[in-house]
């Protein structure tokens, strides 16, 4: 019989070299979920930024709503159509691939605002900023990619609530950053327009050596008879209605916060008058206190109320109860609170802490809905094809921001005679759009383990 010490034996000392063991291959499969986390961070402030900068700068130029929600129309269709590209392309040459060619399309995007020249006519300078942001929303649905399919690759498929914990972390804190980056942009555009740019670019270069040397090539790749546009496609019935329920979650956030809010806080005669720096700072805090309640969602909110990980169930609760917010945004901008006719500086303390309370209160209903879809999106997505899932889940995620977006500019220009009545139009079609995503989780099925990623539809 051979001793504990020897190397067939079962005691302490096989126990503890196991468990040695264990530990060193925990530690190196969570290696690149920390580089991935580190370049797409940095990325994520710049895209943060960037928007800021952009929307600022042609704010300060007197564009209109609409104009501007056209300057980013690509930059969210491009999204539409990479987020799927990028599936295809993460499967086949792995996720480090597509992180650096993001990186270094932001790069591209970020120099090519450089060219925006104050001579030029509104046409122009239109086309011009457009096929720029293009280029910077092919460049963020690269980077993301390799975020958000990371952390399935790390984590065992039993440990459902670690996963759930790293897919709320990590995105919660991409969301922090990407305030930071809201901030920095509108910031540094009071110095000038050229140093906001440069130090984009700056931190875009200082996030490439990670992802170049920290990666492993093969990272995400599957076989490429699974690599196929039909395949990325076709996918299971939960992917396909949680994805159509994305759509309309996120449509309904940027039916009020990408545009109308910061024109509404701007406007100085129908709205609420503040400074650049005011307006980036109510951005930046919107997203940084967004980022930290997703990530803080599955320990503080889900797990003490018993719901986590989260099911279905959980997911139609908090949907329903996000649309109050926008309910009560609308109404409240409806009031003659907002009325610009009576006395401003009275009634400025209360329109601001209406505005800043109804508007937390989304970001944490809003948070725990993001945390609960951005888990389900890898819990249900078959591992063979993980990265084809999340691009199809994230293609849907870039569609409802694009519809969001361009409906807004559409809906505020229409009322730019009365900011205060198109702002609360939006929030009121915003409410519409959270019922519909509501809607559409009531058709996910997970009433069994393997109830929840079933075989893709023929």
């Amino acid at each position: 019989m051979k001793t504990p010490e020897g190397g067939g034996g079962s005691g302490a000392g096989g126990s503890d070299a196991e468990t040695g063991v264990n530990e060193k291959k925990q530690t190196h499969a969570l290696f690149p979920f920390a580089i991935v986390s580190i370049t797409y961070i940095l990325f994520t402030i710049t895209d943060g930024a960037v928007r800021m900068i952009v929307l600022l700068h042609a704010y300060g130029k007197s564009f209109t709503a609409m104009e501007i929600a056209i300057m980013f129309s690509l930059y969210e269709l491009m999204g539409v159509l990479t987020n799927l590209i990028a599936g295809i392309m993460g499967a086949r040459w792995g996720i480090r691939v597509t992180l650096l060619v993001g990186l270094c399309l932001q790069i591209a995007g970020l120099s090519a605002l450089f060219a925006w020249d104050d001579k030029w006519s509104k046409m122009e300078a239109i086309a011009y900023v457009t096929g720029a942001q293009a280029l910077c929303g092919i460049a963020k649905d690269l980077t993301k990619l390799g975020g958000k399919t990371v952390t399935k690759l790390v984590t065992p498929d039993e440990k459902q609530n670690r996963l759930f914990v790293l897919v709320s972390g990590l995105t919660g804190l991409k969301n922090s950053f990407k305030g930071v980056g809201y901030f920095l942009g509108a910031w540094l555009l009071t110095i000038s327009y050229a140093t906001s740019l440069i130090v984009m670019i700056a931190l875009i270069v200082i996030a490439l050596p990670f992802g170049f040397f920290g990666l492993s090539k093969d990272l995400g790749r599957v076989g490429k008879e699974n690599v196929t546009l039909k395949k990325a496609l076709t996918q299971n019935r939960n992917t396909k209605y949680l994805s159509l329920s994305r759509v309309f979650l996120f449509g309904s956030r940027d039916l009020w916060f990408e545009i109308p809010l910061p024109f509404f806080l701007r406007d100085s005669i129908g709205g609420m008058g503040w400074s650049r720096s005011a307006v980036g700072a109510m951005l930046a805090g919107y997203i940084i206190v967004y980022g930290q309640l997703q990530s803080w969602t599955p320990a503080l909110v889900l797990k003490p109320l018993k719901q986590s990980p989260p099911n279905k169930r959980v997911a139609v609760l908090w949907n329903v109860l996000l649309v109050l917010c926008p309910l009560f945004l609308g109404a409240c901008v409806s009031t003659e609170l907002f009325d610009s006719k009576k006395d401003e500086e009275k009634y400025e303390t209360e329109r601001a802490v209406l505005v800043v309370l109804g508007i937390a209160f989304f970001a944490f209903l809003f948070a725990v809905n993001s945390a609960i879809h951005s888990y389900l999106v890898v819990r249900y997505a078959e591992g063979n094809k993980l990265s084809m899932s999340v691009g199809f889940y994230y293609m849907a995620n870039a569609f409802g921001r694009l519809f969001g977006t361009i409906l807004s500019g559409v809906i505020y220009t229409a009322f730019e005679n009365d900011v205060r009545t198109g702002f609360a139009v939006c929030f009121w079609a915003s409410s519409a759009s959270v019922l519909l995503s509501a809607f559409f989780e009531t058709f996910l099925e997970d009433e069994g383990d393997d109830a929840s990623v079933g075989d893709a539809e023929k």
